[in-house]
């Protein structure tokens, strides 16, 4: 498999992570502060990262990040909190 195709294949794995995320919260088959949500985001985020830096678009690059930061942000939140009601 070439690395173009790789690259492509990536993006495209980003956007379904988003849509997915997206459509699944709307009707209401994921929660906005469930894991398996954020680790939808992050996914799509993290894909499209990799997408984007290799075509220099970097707007996309920095919006990516950013959706990244928030998921990562929010999961480990989550397991704080977690982990300080099980102390």
């Amino acid at each position: 498999m070439n690395t173009a195709l790789i690259l492509e294949t990536l993006g495209w794995l980003g956007v379904v992570a988003y849509v997915l995320a997206y459509l699944l919260l709307t009707v209401g088959v994921l929660k906005p502060n469930g894991y398996p949500f954020h680790i939808l985001n992050m996914t799509g985020a993290a894909t499209l990262i990799v997408y984007s830096l290799e075509y220099g678009d970097k707007p996309n690059v920095a919006v990516n990040v950013i959706w990244l930061m928030i998921g990562i942000g929010a999961v480990a939140r989550r397991l704080a909190r977690r982990s300080s009601r099980n102390v």
